[in-house]
């Protein structure tokens, strides 16, 4: 890889799952690699540990940087940091996310607040942070790793998760069309289900409210075993995690201007896809309609 095609990205949530899968690819791309973490000096300690030793095996540029979204202090001190070593940021990949299992009534409106907090506050967050540099250059690209369940199959017991999913492909969608004129590029990456077995859901939160949790659970017993042995069965042999961070490390190597705005990567095709399509589409149409059509693709070039 040439020096002119070397990205500064930066990773939220990267301590695993997606996000640490992702930093390493792109790392192994060439790629200047920041894996955004909590807690670097204490719970997630052994996960610096092994990024270090990652660049050290591998001769890559990855680098773990403490990063709570949840703190915008954090979230500002970092950036700075990045941008004192590098003076910009090329790649912003919002990943941070937290899951929760269990009946929606049994889930105070504090949980739902913290739920909203770390999935989709922490964009904005984030946003805050690293766009002002993006929009002096005229240039950058934002990966939204959103769900298949904001706009496909939702079976029950996840609706805090999925209600906070689907707020933050909203406000995705918002960016990107706000975005445009300055020449920063927005994807929309929507994995479905990645499931082994029953330990999909193993380190989800639970509900607070225990009693009404019994109550559910007189109808609804088992529900959650149910559902995650069913995605097992359905997804297909060849579904493994790592099709969204090379989906993404495809991304990032396109030339600007031929990104795609959204790409879907959902084996169990839950039908997330088919209504993208649609509601996509009649974005289109609309910015059209309304004279806005300029956003519909950003700026490419210097200007």
């Amino acid at each position: 890889m040439g020096s002119e095609e070397k990205k500064v990205i930066v990773i939220t949530g990267a301590s695993s799952g997606f996000g640490a899968l992702t930093a390493r690819t792109l790392s192994r791309a060439g790629h200047i690699v920041y894996a955004g973490m909590r807690e670097t000096g204490g719970r997630n300690a052994p996960r610096v540990k092994a990024v270090n030793n990652y660049a050290s095996d591998h001769m890559v540029n990855i680098k773990a940087i403490e990063m709570d979204v949840n703190s915008q202090d954090s979230v500002d001190s970092a950036v700075r940091e990045i941008l004192g070593e590098h003076s910009h940021i090329d790649i912003l990949i919002h990943n941070a996310g937290h899951m929760v299992v269990g009946p929606a009534e049994a889930f105070t409106p504090e949980q739902l607040a913290e739920i909203y907090n770390i999935n989709v506050l922490s964009t904005q967050r984030v946003n805050r942070s690293v766009l002002p540099n993006m929009r002096k250059r005229g240039d950058g690209l934002i990966i939204w790793v959103s769900s298949s369940s904001v706009k496909g199959g939702t079976p029950p017991y996840l609706a805090p998760y999925f209600a906070a999913k689907a707020g933050m492909d909203s406000l995705a969608v918002s960016y990107a069309a706000e975005l445009a004129r300055f020449g920063i590029e927005t994807s929309i990456l929507v994995p479905g289900s990645f499931t082994s077995g029953t330990n999909h859901f193993l380190n989800a939160g639970k509900p607070q409210d225990k009693d009404v949790q019994e109550e559910y659970d007189t109808k609804y017993n088992g529900l959650i075993d149910q559902i995650s042995k069913k995605l097992a069965v359905i997804a297909p042999e060849h579904a493994d995690v790592s099709m969204v961070s090379d989906e993404i490390a495809r991304i990032v190597s396109l030339p600007k201007g031929e990104r795609p705005y959204r790409v879907h990567i959902d084996p169990s095709n839950d039908g997330s896809e088919e209504v993208s399509v649609v509601a996509d589409r009649i974005r289109t149409e609309f910015l059209t309609r309304v004279g806005l059509d300029d956003l519909i693709t950003p700026k490419t070039g210097k200007y």
